[in-house]
């Protein structure tokens, strides 16, 4: 049983690994004006529920099957990402929005978070592949 919990933690955690890598090169796209706010915030939203669920599914499997450490560690980055998809003001599009993208260094803020996602999901990577092994 729990060589299948790892097994599809690892899988998510790749597809995570690949959302990240997404994230980054559509925003950086963006920086350097090879698209508009406009496509870059509608292919980023697109991707913004199936990270939550995916992310969301792994820390409860987690504690599911009663890993704490590795829950605890999905936790907060779980949270995170619930939090900033509730707190979406009204009448913009999503978590990303076309209209405030350039505003108040919000493009540098979310590459920030894309870079730093990603380094977490590098390490949680290594984490399932060594707890499929034991």
């Amino acid at each position: 049983m729990e060589a299948v919990v790892f097994v599809f933690s690892l899988l998510d955690c790749c597809a995570l690994i690949f959302l990240s890598v997404y994230f980054i090169i559509t925003l950086s796209d963006l920086e350097c004006d090879y698209i508009n706010a406009r496509s870059c915030c509608s292919k980023l939203n697109k991707w913004v529920i199936p990270e939550l669920v995916g992310h969301t599914l792994v820390t409860v499997l987690m504690l599911i099957s009663l890993h704490w450490f590795i829950f605890l560690l999905n936790l907060p980055v779980a949270a995170w990402n619930i939090y900033r998809y509730i707190m979406v003001p009204s009448g913009n599009m999503g978590v990303f929005d076309p209209t405030e993208i350039h505003n108040r260094g919000q493009l540098k803020s979310h590459m920030k978070e894309a870079m730093i996602k990603l380094g977490f999901h590098l390490l949680c990577f290594f984490m399932y592949l060594y707890s499929v092994q034991l």
